[in-house]
């Protein structure tokens, strides 16, 4: 996709680049950036550029978030759709970030249907028409407890662009040239796959959240897809075909 397809978009990055030696330090923190290549990166920047235009990012429980850490949420959320489009992000305009890891209450239902309140920390949460929420140490990309390999802002992002279709069910909107029976066979499989290593208590070779359901199945391995695709393509060749036609790229044979 072409990130200049009209005249607003071209408006927006001919008033407002992002200036050259930020976004290469962007780069250069982001690990997950460096396989890119020239045009790739050009093409990342533009979207950067109208993602910062688009939505805003503000800072909770004192956080004060600079420009550069407002670049490098917008590279990460982007790197998804690099091959596709920012209308993907619609319906929403907000990036919450605190300071670390938040609490949130959900309401759950056990065996006998009874509604428990359960309060669990988290480092990251996407809401259908409201934001992304996102824990400043854990995007950081220099953060000491940040994980290897995890990303969490591709994984809340992955789960805007399931959403498209409803709830979080680990079946975004697929493209025209893809097959749904094809998507669910091999991402069931491989959820399945996940499972069974679990049971037996044998490496996964995926992020055990990923056994949490479809939906967290999806943003995971989507996180690895981009982060460690050579490892996903090793374990999950099936999902990592899947990802590779929906996100229309093969971070594997990156360098």
């Amino acid at each position: 996709m072409n990130p200049l397809k009209n005249g607003y978009r071209w408006w927006v990055l001919r008033s407002h680049p992002v200036a050259e030696r930020a976004w290469a330090g962007c780069v250069g923190r982001l690990g997950v950036l460096h396989g890119l290549d020239r045009y790739e990166r050009q093409r990342l920047r533009a979207w950067a550029t109208l993602f910062l235009r688009a939505k805003v990012i503000n800072g909770a429980r004192g956080l004060a978030v600079s420009d550069g850490m407002r670049l490098s949420i917008a590279a990460e959320a982007c790197l998804p759709i690099l091959n596709l489009d920012l209308d993907l992000y619609r319906g929403w305009h907000e990036v919450i970030l605190y300071p670390d890891t938040f609490v949130v209450d959900h309401d759950e239902a056990d065996a006998a249907g009874v509604i428990h309140q359960r309060r669990r920390p988290l480092a990251g949460e996407s809401w259908q028409h409201g934001p992304v929420i996102l824990s400043w140490a854990d995007a950081d990309p220099d953060s000491p407890t940040r994980r290897s390999g995890s990303n969490v802002v591709i994984h809340e992002f992955a789960h805007k662009l399931d959403m498209l279709n409803g709830v979080a069910n680990g079946m975004p909107p697929l493209h025209r040239d893809m097959s749904v029976a094809a998507w669910t066979r091999d991402m069931e499989a491989g959820y399945g796959w996940l499972q069974e290593r679990l049971a037996l208590g044998e490496p996964p070779g995926l992020d055990p959240y990923a056994a949490e359901g479809p939906g967290e199945f999806f943003a995971v391995a989507s996180e690895q897809f981009f982060e460690t695709p050579r490892g996903l393509r090793e374990h999950y060749p099936g999902v990592y075909a899947q990802l590779s036609r929906y996100y229309r790229q093969d971070p594997a044979t990156r360098r």
